[in-house]
């Protein structure tokens, strides 16, 4: 067993949602701290578990980490950072401008773009300024699920370009001297991210066609904005120990013809091979055992199922749903819980009952056409995709303001568009004539994983004041979105989790933030469960024995509803789909 060998004093973890960026990087870390270097992780992602897994609470400054002699760890909170982002930019006029002023100047930095922003602002100074980490041998950054990274590591160009074009100081971020001031920082980042003898980066999969097939997308993408410094990282490699078991068997076969079928570009990459762990990845001692291969023939301790029956399976929630005839369904969970598996189930079940069924995406990594595969059958698939959506809306916006503009005002109206805040906007009003779709038949979203999605939401909300603030002209998808995921007759959210630690305490992170924004879950799915199965692998068990106690909590004390869908022999693609909600 073999973890990253990380040389440089910067070092990225990234990769597909769920495939263990977080314990990799930990455990390496950690590695690096008991060899006698100080070590500073740092989390970029909106839905970050570094607290969990290393068993610290962490603030926005590094918090040494209890039981472990130089390590150290924070979190880049994107909230705080547009908070603090805000504030820096308004404050200079307070008491210069009129109230009115302000208060409009603080609604132009209340976008989901400025969060980004404000968090790539708070990233790019622990890597461009080598002074904010002077203290440590290595910087080791927790990076956020792939589509997520890739935008937050193209949005110096991006911007720089909005930059050097600009001569009328418009911008949806504000003064654009905000920015400017920054430049000189964000290509040090740059210029640190390409330097193959400062920075590495780690590209971290399963062996799972999936998982690898976003690991080549995103070595292709860091390759031609000049990041050629890679290595790769295959996490929870499982391999039979005795071959007879169906469930790891299969298992077996998936992993070994993943990796046999990977796209060239990876396999020429150095890689190292981490096998699974069937106890779980929080806390120190788990992440020091990363380093020890697991025992095999170790027997399988009897944990108690109590006297509450387990989670039905999935059956019965889609009589349930197809029993009111329209509306949308969304998945909703972290990254790599198999959301985009039981949206693509769930179409194909309700479509094969007779109902019109359209299914799409808001995820960035969008996989539903890999998922489906032959098994479209009577159903339209789509995907909110990013660059068509900017398009179709800049057209829309030009075309609308062609006959009251003069030249310098269609200048001025262009420039604006060009600024990445764009994309937000234009996904978002996507999104919501999908929901609008909802009330002629299905519409079945599989969304973003949490962070993201609860940005998607943020906007929702920053949306509905904004139109009851001005009454302006709002496409009516837009002014309905919120009352519409608000009712519970026409929006049914499945909030889907694994049965484990850090999946469930995000899951119930999630639950709550929705509750708060008025937004109650229809139910949750336990999903990919191994003591669901029927395993009788040794190693496999103890894993299943592990779960338990997560399935009872999801069951008895957090799910307004739960089912509970196991580990299948076949993958979960194309015909295998129909077997998640037989």
């Amino acid at each position: 067993m073999v973890l990253p060998a990380i040389r440089t004093r910067h070092a990225f973890f990234t990769g597909k949602g769920g495939v263990g960026k977080t314990s990799l990087s930990c455990a390496t870390g950690l590695a690096l701290a008991e060899a006698g270097r100080r070590v500073l992780i740092v989390s970029t992602d909106p839905a970050s578990n570094l607290d969990e897994v290393l068993g610290t609470p962490l603030g926005q400054t590094p918090t040494a980490i209890a039981g472990a002699d130089r390590l150290f760890a924070l979190n880049i909170d994107p909230e705080a950072a547009a908070q603090a982002y805000r504030e820096r930019m308004v404050a200079p006029y307070r008491g210069v401008l009129p109230p009115a002023a302000i208060q409009s100047m603080e609604e132009q930095f209340s976008g989901a773009c400025t969060v980004e922003i404000a968090a790539f602002d708070e990233f790019s100074k622990l890597l461009g300024d080598p002074a904010a980490t002077r203290d440590f041998d290595h910087v080791i950054f927790d990076t956020a699920p792939t589509g997520h990274t890739l935008r937050l590591l193209t949005l110096p160009s991006a911007w720089d370009e909005f930059i050097a074009s600009s001569t009328g100081g418009a911008s949806c971020l504000g003064p654009l001297a905000g920015l400017e001031k920054q430049k000189a920082l964000y290509a040090a980042t740059v210029r640190q991210l390409a330097d193959a003898a400062m920075t590495t980066v780690v590209l971290v999969s399963r062996a799972e066609t999936s998982a690898l097939r976003e690991a080549e997308r995103t070595r292709a993408e860091l390759a031609a904005l000049g990041v050629t410094n890679q290595q790769l990282a295959i996490n929870g490699f499982f391999a039979a120990a005795t071959p007879g078991d169906a469930i790891a068997d299969a298992m077996t076969r998936r992993m070994a013809a993943a990796l046999a079928a990977m796209p060239p570009g990876l396999a020429a990459l150095p890689a190292t091979t981490t096998a699974f762990v069937p106890r779980g990845t929080v806390g120190l001692a788990a992440l020091r055992s990363l380093e020890q291969p697991p025992d095999q023939s170790a027997a399988t301790e009897t944990v108690s199922t109590g006297d509450t029956p387990l989670p039905p399976g999935l059956c019965g929630l889609v009589d349930d749903l197809a029993s009111k005839g329209r509306g949308v369904i969304m998945t909703m969970g972290k990254g790599g819980v198999g959301k985009t598996s039981l949206a693509a189930a769930l179409a194909l079940a309700l479509a094969g009952r007779g109902h019109a069924v359209h299914l799409s995406t808001t995820d960035p990594a969008a996989h539903l056409t890999q998922a489906l595969g032959d098994a479209a059958g009577p159903l339209t698939v789509g995907r909110i995709d990013p660059a068509a959506e900017v398009a179709r809306y800049t057209q829309e916006v030009l075309a609308k303001a062609a006959d009251r503009l003069d030249a310098a005002g269609r200048a001025l109206l262009e420039e604006d568009l060009r600024s990445p805040c764009t994309e937000e906007i234009a996904v978002f009003r996507a999104f919501a004539q999908a929901v609008h779709a909802g009330r002629k038949g299905f519409v079945v979203l599989d969304t973003a994983p949490t962070g993201h999605t609860l940005l998607l939401l943020d906007a929702a909300e920053a949306y509905h004041r904004e139109v009851q603030r001005t009454r302006g002209e709002m496409p009516e998808s837009v002014t309905a979105l919120l009352p519409r995921l608000r009712d519970p007759d026409y929006t049914r959210i499945l909030i889907v989790t694994l049965p484990e630690a850090t999946p469930v305490h995000e899951a119930e992170r999630l639950q709550g933030d929705l509750k708060r924004a008025g937004i109650a879950p229809y139910a949750w799915v336990i999903n990919q469960s191994l003591f669901a199965s029927g395993t009788q692998d040794a190693l496999l068990r103890q894993r299943g024995q592990y779960e338990i106690p997560f399935i009872r909590r999801v069951a008895d004390q957090l799910a307004p509803r739960a089912c509970l869908a196991p580990w299948l022999a076949e993958a979960p693609e194309g015909e295998g789909l129909r077997r998640l909600v037989a």
